[in-house]
């Protein structure tokens, strides 16, 4: 499955607009095997030049990048914890993502109207923020409420320290602070896991500017309050421009590197997006090369060769023998696998090898 994000925000900021270039950007689902491709979900090819030189040396019958999901959350406005606008609905469909993309507006346009009657991104962001945090707190309060009485009747030592680990939420929600901000133990994030809550998830602000200023992001106010804010959150945030994204969602490969030349951009505000969500997700890409197909692979940082094996087929994982292995960098400067081979590039990774971004791999395995 590819990597989830929701995207997220209050009225009239650029978020249809944005969603709206990503689903013209959408791949063909014969390249996302198993999913039905809903209306509110897009599914986009994560850019990789290191595919694309693979496919010039090998000239494969099949080429197939790794892939991001956006899912547009329907309903945010203020009250949406309480089921305001389409409050229920959004809160299910944000908990099944993996990171969440808050569009903030950060342009002034008398012809478009906003919710709140003024710009004012830091305002937005709260309001947003508080959604969640409420949303959040609800779900804290209705757990506590079962566990506790286990807890206090039987002295059960597991629903004791789920007890403890959710009043240290609650403290801090109540308290204004996203459960992302504290501190957790190993044994905390496990308690509460499979509870999805919103303020766990990695926060991307998308701060949407105009496409005046885009080039240069750092001359808006507006962009400055976001950052200063987001640096404040251990955050991030990415300058767009939802209307160029638009624009550049209709054009080919060549046509769209010439128009963001023209514009002084050096990449898309959407390959910007889907780069830090991979940096603050902790993920990597590794890849596989070969006359039948060239293909990228998300796995997390740390996953040792059998796991990624994994990645591919359950069956890679369980029958791992080795891991035939060299660096991209190798071969894009060698050119073939046999120069690979002459120079003692290639190397055999056993099951505690821990994979590395930018890895070419070739799985041995029996089942």
């Amino acid at each position: 499955m590819p990597l989830t994000a929701g995207i997220v925000g209050l009225p009239n900021v650029g978020k249809s607009t944005l969603f709206n270039a990503i689903t013209k950007s959408q791949v063909e689902a014969a390249n996302y095997p198993f999913a039905t491709i809903q209306p509110n979900v897009g599914v986009v090819e994560v850019p990789d030049h290191r595919i694309d030189r693979l496919v010039e040396l090998f000239h494969p019958k099949k080429t197939i990048y790794t892939t991001f999901e956006f899912t547009d959350i329907a309903g945010l406005v203020k009250g949406a914890s309480k089921g305001e606008g389409l409050g229920n609905q959004f809160l299910s469909n944000i908990r099944l993502t993996d990171a969440i993309c808050h569009v903030v507006r950060c342009f002034d346009d008398a012809d478009i109207t906003h919710v709140e009657g003024s710009v004012d991104p830091i305002r937005d962001i709260e309001i947003i923020n508080l959604e969640l945090i409420m949303a959040d707190l609800q779900t804290i309060e209705n757990r506590l409420s079962k566990v506790e009485r286990k807890a206090m009747t039987n002295k059960d030592k597991d629903a004791i320290a789920e007890v403890n680990v959710l009043k240290k939420l609650q403290a801090a929600l109540e308290a204004g602070k996203p459960v992302r901000s504290l501190d957790l133990e190993k044994e905390e994030q496990l308690l509460i896991k499979a509870f999805n809550l919103l303020t766990l998830k990695p926060m991307i602000y998308i701060a949407n500017m105009s496409d005046e200023e885009i080039a240069e992001p750092e001359n808006n106010p507006y962009y400055q309050k976001v950052k200063e804010l987001a640096d404040s959150e251990h955050n991030q945030v990415v300058p767009v421009c939802a209307k160029i994204e638009e624009e550049l969602s209709g054009l080919d490969k060549e046509e769209k590197n010439a128009f963001l030349q023209e514009l002084g951009i050096p990449e898309s505000g959407l390959d910007k997006v889907i780069k830090t969500a991979y940096q603050i997700l902790n993920l990597c890409t590794f890849l596989t090369a070969g006359e039948d197909e060239c293909r990228a692979w998300t796995f997390r940082k740390g996953m040792l060769a059998p796991q990624c094996a994994g990645v591919i087929h359950t069956d890679f994982e369980k029958g791992f023998i080795r891991a035939e292995c060299y660096r991209f960098e190798d071969i894009d400067a060698l050119g073939s696998e046999q120069a690979i081979k002459e120079a003692g590039k290639l190397r055999l990774e056993g099951k505690e090898y821990e994979v590395q971004d930018g890895d070419v791999l070739h799985f041995r395995f029996n089942v």
